[in-house]
């Protein structure tokens, strides 16, 4: 799965990755976690053009009578996720691209899970596959949420988790975010990242709790020896 990530590039890496006509000054993030606002790309319903969203983290279907569904919903299996009820609309209607440039993985160990940051071998931006829903509850309120997607991990990630979030090559945006005659035609896309262009390295325990939100976040522990 992926349970926290970071958005630490600065607003003209997110604009000229994600082709964006405008991007407002985004807050360096180091431990986004469920539940929380998301920077998410998408076309927009109107103009056709890709924007710049928030949406939360956790997607609640539009058929959801508690919103409390969408903490259980933080990642979606690509291998299912065009039967799935719960996510099998959005994945025909509303894809995005979620804007990341780490996450972690928590390592199973003797007696305790070891956190490990894992990001491109170039530190650049990167974009996770989602589906996003729109919710409107009875007094009127409305939520907009998000999933990513998982899928088995590469060679890199497989020492540390048994899934790793769906990253997408900035050469196939567009087809994922575009509206699609067949979604099944989408699947080829839902593959694990090339581990050769990717890093991790074990990070400190102060990852662990979501109230801590800065560079140390993400910094190496200390080589042994």
């Amino acid at each position: 799965m992926c349970g926290r990530f970071t958005l630490s590039g600065n607003t003209q890496e997110l604009a000229t990755l994600f082709d964006l006509d405008s991007v407002p000054e985004l807050t360096p993030r180091y431990n986004i976690a469920p539940t929380q606002a998301v920077a998410a790309i998408r076309i927009a319903q109107h103009s056709a053009k890709r924007e710049l969203t928030f949406l939360n983290w956790g997607l609640i279907p539009s058929w959801a009578k508690d919103i409390k569904m969408g903490s259980r919903m933080i990642n979606a299996r690509s291998e299912t996720v065009a039967e799935k009820p719960a996510y099998r609309a959005a994945f025909k209607r509303r894809r995005c691209l979620v804007a990341a440039d780490g996450f972690y993985e928590w390592q199973k160990l003797d007696g305790y899970k070891q956190p490990h940051y894992i990001g491109m071998k170039d530190h650049v931006l990167f974009a996770i596959a989602g589906l996003w829903e729109h919710w409107e509850g009875g007094d009127g309120s409305v939520i907009e949420s998000c999933t990513l997607l998982t899928t088995t991990p590469n060679d890199l990630v497989s020492s540390l988790h048994n899934r790793m979030p769906v990253i997408i090559h900035p050469e196939d945006f567009d087809d994922w975010l575009l509206p699609a005659p067949d979604p099944g035609l989408l699947m080829h896309l839902l593959r694990p990242y090339p581990a050769e262009e990717m890093v991790a390295y074990p990070v400190s325990t102060v990852v662990n709790s979501p109230a801590n939100d800065s560079p140390a976040c993400i910094e190496p522990l200390p080589s042994p020896g």
